[in-house]
């Protein structure tokens, strides 16, 4: 056994020899694997190189030939033409230059070892046999080969260390041309790993969207016309903007200006595919938007991060290639080496910026198409989900989802790549610090590690905070709404500094989380700011005291890195702070998207027992509507349904053709009964079937902004008989034809330029055009007089236009309920009674039959006041002139929202400054500009530092240099955290500032204002303008001001460094200012159309909450969806334009930022060589100029955008001010008010003439009459005869022309006019109750005790419905929808009763309630308001029979005045042709 090894040992001693010779032939004077502290030369060319490259060869090859047979039909588009044509051909040209330059070497009598020959042989070899194998095998088939891609990503990572080997040497020339050799391989590589994997996708689905071609869509956005076809250059350049910018500077731009979205951008292309991601994701268990978004986007944001790899890498070149011009400068050598290092470095920059830019655009399309999807998704569920389910959220909450959420959820984009694209960079970073300093970069990274946990636990409360202050936005953003929905209501009760203090509390609960956030924030700022110093100092001061000499070279190309790793420093905390609240954001739209939607079926069931189906089946056959069978209802979610049914066990079956009456008290259930047949309700047992097509009139009419005849045809087509006879079926056609334009009058938001029957028969002739086979209609005879409701009855609802229609009518009008061929009484949520009207006066619901030949019984509809008021007067005068002809003048009046011309003006800074407080502008500015100071200060020490120990006459010890750097740091450290804490206070105060002025400002307007301004508008500066001010603005302030300084420290130090630097600065300058003020001109104009483009979103969006029922039962859904895509694509087109136009700058600023660096080093070189009489200093000096040139690139580039950020953001308080410069009401009187004012009541009119604008007609002309003290007086007169302007010149509401109103022989314009409306009671048209507890709303000043309260609700006949609700403590919701409007009325009745003034003012207040409530609320007005004055204004002339006086109005005159019995005796007098009407 003994003598095996031995003669194995002789057996492969030959072999040993052999391979020795063989490797000392290879591998001469060299090791194989490792030369010391590095891979040998050697085995990097054979292993790395050359065995890497035969084994592709052989891969190639072997797949060559078994696919040589599978030819596909398979043409090449341009960017495979680039991959397999021209990168091979590429680098077959690199590659045989390389051995042209080893031949000529050997040849010039250098010896070349044979393993460098055979690398750069097997390099020409490999990229020939892809150009052969392309021209001869399927190439998608090869090349896409998942075997072949896998190896070629190991082949760029084994390149990699291949460069790293190179790099180790200073051959500049060398270094540059490994370094494209090995860029072109691993581009090839990426790109058929890219080309893999979207032809396997577009297999499964045609989810694709390419990363970076040049043939790609934006072609079709670009040009301003579609006939342009731009080059690959002009596309990568942005030139396309060029035209618009041209535009800017010359003329304010319009929307016609911008850019053309790319079809792939078109809101409705990215609408239909995220809403089939979320349809997908909702079959799942846990449907989460976030999933959705992933699958709709997930590969070209894949694609678009693998270029952000790319642009990453390419930034550490510069530090690298800084490091070797040092050392060059360092040795004195005269080759040429170093001019190459010098252009090398600006070529680098230039490189950086193209893909820098593409990077920016191809992410910013992404996030347009985002949040254009996210949009239109939101909108689309509020047109789907019902009431019932819509009320799990507040209104405030859904416009926070599409103001607020969308925006969040869009910013994932940029948080999400950052989050492992900023590890990258400061991982990339620390290893190259490693190679500089070995280990003593470790103390540094000691420092960033330990505030890891820190920075931790500061995004948790950050993230806690955010929710809270989301919470408190939605609240205040509901109770802005609210107050602007209801201001003339609020103004006429005197109640408006009230709900703006409620409002105040919200906004500082708001603030308050905003401030936790805010100054968490700024610790981030400072730990994440302070680190690169503290680097600096930790790892200098660890180098040298392990022993190591400072060198020129280490130092600046430290410096160098540590400026690389202060914008992923700074930025971990605000991407980590966006990924946050991006997820806050997704998951609260994945719970509002979550919710059921309505279903447009004939039927809704909750349990369908097998019985149904039969019993449904025989009905159907009989010809039946509507058939309702045990239906049980609720307004309310799950959870609380059995205790809050509205519609208990109902059971109805409506004929075809029918007139039905649904009549009963108020709150028994009429209007829920139509919710349900609607399909608005939660259905919670029973079934609901309807057979045909459904139109639906509210009880507050819903009217949309657009002319007269929009409103009508609804999206129909126009048929012009129809039309008109609808139009005079309805009664409308006298009020069009007083219209300044006819039927294509503008209308504006909410109708308030129309009266409130105006606004009711106009949502009825819409239900009318519409041609369908049911009609349901909620009381809309209440809100016109008796004439026109007569009218009304006979022409449209009994008319030829719809008999042969079924009709179903909630009223209380008693010449409908006769009229009626069926009779449904409800009572408390049941059907009681079903007949006819000639059974019900037998019945025992006889109340409801016809007692009084005057009662007409209309209803009131929820308008408001406002609105009414405004029109009253104006009679039916619309304020619009012909729209097709003139359809500036509608503009001109519905006012298109303002926008100013030119740049920011130094006021809106001057005032922003103001709102943050002198004194903390101040502290914010030098804390800034010392910070910088310390810091430069901090570089130059440490070349001196350099210099000192570089020349061996050290005059001070290594402690001393260190202590004094020490210094430098806490010195930048402490004021970074002044600034820090002192930015976020100025922001915080700015904020509160701007939102108390602007809310005071908004309160105080007269209430024209809110006629004249549509409440989105308002509202968008309250919310998307405020969240710009609170979180954003500050911030990129914060940013302008850190690179502006930071700029001024680089040029100063260049300019100390190189004087020769101060030559290039005014030149320099001068373009810089051209490019800046040829960009800004059109990005000011483009913000703002921004700005101006996103307020119809919102307001169209408001108004699509208000009217969504309406929408459903019409089927109309499509139509507003087309219609808010188009808006939404305008938007997009302005925010596209702004994109192109900032990346257009940003791209010329970094070139000229890349001349910069070039011209320096250039210069450095040629003053190291003495060609010039100037010296350029030391290499410590020459280091730290170079290391300031370096960054000046994204300095520059940071500095222009967060400039023109900060002007664009500046816009929203531009907005803000523009708001807060409206007039105000004349709030203060020369004459102060007793308490007890007015002692009597007496009411005097003399000679008043009122008019709403000066271009209108007078509401009120010439009037003079006089009301009593202690008596009631009933206003009567047309729809339009300007009684409720009565009420408006009363209060104050509207200024009066000429004449005079006193009160108690008390002239009203010298009373304070808030103490005036506090001293009347009234209760308003439009019945007003807010979210919150019922007492508040009963008496919001506290001034009654609960007894009063309860008393008084059982006068006004609604103590047992708040009783059965919960008592006074119960939460009344939005609007009060929790009761009906009839019980509002009542609870508005009892609130102005509680008031016990002397002066009494109802307005229509009994419209809504059944007769015999009616009847009895007279007569508690009546003995409740002995020894008061009371004004009705009526439509229904049974209200106001027993008065002690009457006042007849029509077209703004007092045509006939008198007791009522006695007119009525007179059967001349129009009161008594009112009368007779009312009975007809």
């Amino acid at each position: 056994m003994g003598k095996f090894p031995f003669l194995l040992s002789h057996m492969i001693a030959p072999f040993a020899t052999k391979a020795m010779e063989w490797k000392n032939l290879i591998c001469p004077n060299s090791p194989f694997v490792w030369d010391g502290n590095k891979i040998s030369e050697c085995f990097d060319n054979i292993v790395l190189g050359f065995g890497a490259n035969v084994v592709t060869v052989l891969m190639i090859s072997i797949l060559a030939i078994t696919l040589r047979n599978a030819r596909g039909s398979h043409r090449m588009n341009f960017r495979e033409k680039v991959v397999f044509h021209f990168l091979p051909a590429l680098g077959a040209c690199l590659s045989f230059v390389d051995m042209v330059f080893l031949l000529k070497k050997e040849l010039n009598g250098d010896f070349i070892v044979y393993h460098e020959w055979l690398f750069k042989s097997s390099q020409l070899i490999l990229w020939t046999t892809i150009i052969i194998s392309v021209k001869w095998a399927c190439f998608h088939d090869l090349f896409c080969n998942w075997l072949l891609c896998i190896w070629w990503i190991m082949k760029a990572l084994l390149e990699i260390l291949h460069l790293h080997k190179t790099f180790s040497s200073l051959e500049a020339l060398e270094c540059l041309k490994e370094s494209s050799v090995v860029l072109l391989d691993i581009m090839f590589g990426i790109t058929i790993n890219i080309i893999r994997i979207k032809q396997s996708s577009s297999k499964a689905s045609s989810m694709e969207d390419p990363l970076l071609s040049v043939n790609m869509d934006i072609e079709g956005g670009f040009p301003g016309d579609s006939g342009n076809t731009w080059s690959s250059w002009d596309l990568m350049t942005f030139k396309a903007i060029t035209s618009v910018m041209k535009r800017g500077v010359i003329k304010q731009l319009g929307f016609e200006d911008l850019l053309w979205l790319p079809n792939d951008m078109e809101p409705s292309t990215c609408h239909d595919r995220l809403l089939s991601f979320w349809r997908a994701q909702q079959g799942s268990s846990n449907p989460f938007l976030f999933k959705a978004i992933c699958y709709a986007y997930g590969w070209p944001y894949f694609c678009i991060g693998l270029l952000k790899l790319l642009n990453d890498c390419i930034g550490f070149a510069g530090p690298l290639l800084l490091n070797k011009l040092i050392r060059f400068l360092q040795q004195g050598s005269a080759h040429w080496t170093g001019y190459v290092l010098a252009l090398s470095l600006g070529l680098t920059s230039i490189l950086k910026s193209f893909l820098d830019t593409q990077y920016s655009f191809h992410l910013a399309k992404l996030k347009l198409k985002l949040r254009s999807g996210i949009m239109t998704v939101i909108y689309q569920k509020c047109l789907c989900v019902t009431l019932a389910e819509r009320s799990k959220f507040s209104e405030g909450e859904i416009q926070t989802f599409m103001s607020v959420d969308a925006d969040r959820t869009v910013n994932l984009c940029n948080s999400f790549h950052e989050i492992w694209g900023l590890p990258l960079q400061i991982g990339v970073a620390l290893y190259l610090l490693y190679t500089q300093v070995k280990f003593a970069f470790l103390s540094g990274l000691a420092i960033t590690i330990l505030l890891v946990p820190v920075n931790k636990w500061i995004s948790e409360l950050i993230a806690s905070a955010t929710e809270k202050m989301m919470k408190q936005k939605d609240e205040r953003i509901r109770r802005t709404g609210e107050i602007l929905t209801h201001i003339r209501t609020l103004k006429m009760y005197g109640w408006e500094h009230l709900f703006s203090s409620w409002l105040m509390d919200t906004r500082s609960s708001e603030v308050k989380h905003l401030a936790t956030r805010k100054y968490l924030d700024a610790w981030c700022v400072f730990f994440w700011a302070t680190t690169p110093t503290l680097f600096s100092l930790f790892t200098f001061g660890l180098f040298t005291l392990m022993g190591h000499q400072l060198e020129a070279a280490t130092v600046f190309t430290c410096v160098a890195l540590f400026n690389n790793l202060i914008s992923p420093l700074n930025s971990f905390p605000w991407v980590i702070n966006g990924l946050i609240d991006a997820f806050i954001s997704t998951r609260r739209l994945s719970r509002f998207l979550c919710c059921s939607e309505y279903r447009h079926e004939l039927e809704q069931r909750a349990e369908s027992p097998s019985v149904l189906k039969n019993y449904q089946s025989d009905i159907i056959s009989e010809d039946m509507a509507i058939i309702m069978h045990d239906a049980c209802c609720a307004w309310s979610s799950s959870d609380e349904q059995q205790q809050n049914l509205v519609l208990n066990h109902v059971t109805l079956s409506v004929p075809k053709g029918s007139f039905i009456a649904i009549i009963g008290e108020v709150g028994s259930g009429k209007s829920s009964l139509l919710s349900a047949i609607l399909g608005e309700m939660w259905l919670i047992h029973g079934s609901v079937h309807s057979n045909g097509s459904l139109a639906y009139v509210p009880q507050v009419p819903w009217i949309l902004s657009g002319t007269v005849r929009d409103n009508v045809l609804f999206g129909k087509s126009y048929e012009s008989k129809r039309y008109s006879d609808t139009l005079k079926a309805c009664a409308l056609d006298v009020d069009i034809s007083l219209m300044a334009g006819g039927d294509m009058a503008y209308i504006e938001e909410k109708g308030v330029n129309l009266s409130g029957g105006q606004r009711t028969r106009l949502a009825l002739a819409r239900a009318i055009y519409q041609g369908s086979d049911v009609y349901m209609l909620d009381d809309v005879l209440s809100a016109v007089d008796a004439e026109v409701a007569r009218l009304i009855l006979h022409n449209a609802i009994l008319g030829p236009l719809m008999n042969q229609k079924t009709r179903v009518l909630c009223t209380h009008n008693v010449q409908a309920i006769s009229s009626a061929d069926m009779i449904v009484v409800m009572d408390k949520g049941h059907v009681k009674w079903v007949g006819s009207s000639a059974d019900l006066s037998v019945s025992s619901f006889s109340a409801f039959s016809p007692q009084n030949d005057f009662d007409i019984l209309p209803n009131l509809q929820g308008q408001e006041l406002s609105k009414n008021t405004s029109i009253e007067g104006r009679k039916s005068f619309s304020l619009e002139e012909e729209f097709i002809h003139i359809s500036e003048e509608a503009q001109e009046i519905v006012e298109v929202e303002q926008r100013k011309e030119g740049k920011v003006e130094l006021a809106v800074y001057k005032n922003y400054a103001a709102f943050c407080g002198w004194f903390i502008t101040v502290v914010i500015c030098l804390s800034a500009i010392l910070m910088q100071a310390s810091r430069n200060g901090n570089d130059l020490w440490l070349s001196y530092w350099v210099d000192a120990t570089g020349s061996s006459q050290a005059d001070y010890s290594t402690s001393f240099y260190l202590v004094v750097l020490c210094i430098f740091c806490i010195v930048n450290s402490s004021l970074t955290l002044v600034r820090a804490f002192s930015f976020a206070f100025g922001g915080l105060h700015a904020a509160v500032q701007v939102h108390n002025t602007l809310l005071n400002k908004i309160i105080d307007a007269p209430v024209q204002f809110f006629d004249q301004t549509p409440a989105g508008r308002i509202l968008n500066r309250f919310s998307s303008d405020l969240y710009t001010i609170d979180d954003s603005l500050p911030f990129i302030l914060n940013s302008l001001l850190a690179h502006f300084v930071g700029l001024l420290g680089i040029a100063i130090v260049l300019s100390y460094v190189q004087v020769v630097f101060l030559l290039l600065l005014l030149p320099f300058w001068f373009i810089y200012s051209k490019l800046q003020f040829f960009y800004r001109s059109t990005s000011r104009e483009l913000r703002r159309l921004d700005s101006v483009s996103r307020s119809p979103i919102y307001a169209t969006f408001t108004e699509t909450l208000d009217g969504s029922s309406t929408i459903r039962a019409f089927k109309s859904e499509d139509c507003f969806l087309v219609k808010f895509i188009e808006l939404v694509a305008l938007y997009q087109r302005t925010s596209y334009s702004e994109i192109i136009a900032s990346l257009w700058l940003s791209l010329r600023l970094q070139l000229l930022a890349a001349f910069i660096i070039s011209f320096v080093a250039m210069m450095a070189v040629v003053g190291s060589r003495g060609y010039l009489p100037i010296s350029f200093g030391t290499p410590g000096l020459v280091g730290l100029a170079l290391s300031y040139a370096t960054p000046i690139v994204s300095s520059l580039g940071s500095f222009l955008t967060s400039f023109t950020e900060t002007e664009k953001e500046m816009v929203s308080v531009e907005r803000a001010l523009q708001y807060m410069d409206i007039p105000q009401e004349e709030l203060r009187g020369s004459q102060s008010l007793n308490l007890d004012w007015p002692f009597q009541g007496l009411i005097e009119f003399q000679n008043v003439t009122m008019r709403y604008m000066p271009s209108l007609p007078p509401a009120l002309n010439g009037v003079t009459f006089t009301i009593l003290g202690g008596t009631q007086v009933g206003i009567v007169g047309r729809t339009g005869a300007g009684k409720s302007s009565v009420l408006n010149a009363l209060f104050r509401l509207t200024p009066i022309c000429s004449g005079c109103i006193l009160v108690d022989d008390l002239n009203i314009t010298h009373v304070p006019v808030r103490d005036l409306r506090a001293h009347f009671s009234v209760v308003p048209q439009s019945p007003f109750l807010f979210e919150g507890s019922l007492r508040d709303n009963l008496d919001p000043l506290r001034m009654s005790n609960d007894l009063e309260i309860w008393n008084i609700l059982e006068k006004c006949h609604v103590k047992e419905e708040v009783e059965m609700a919960g008592g006074l403590d119960i939460h009344v919701k939005q609007s009060g929808s929790s009761f009906s409007v009839g019980q509002r009325q009542l609870l508005c009745l009892a609130r102005a009763l509680l008031k016990s003034s002397k002066v009494l003012c109802l307005d229509e207040c009994t419209a809504n309630v059944d007769t015999q409530t009616a009847s009895v609320l007279q007569n508690a007005i009546s003995t409740e308001c002995k020894g008061m004055t009371v004004i009705t204004i009526a439509h229904r002339i049974s209200t106001v029979m027993n008065m002690d006086n009457i006042l007849v109005l029509d077209h703004g005159n007092v045509i006939e005045q008198g007791n009522p019995q006695t007119l009525l005796q007179d059967e001349f007098s129009r009161f008594s042709r009112l009368a007779k009407a009312s009975t007809m």
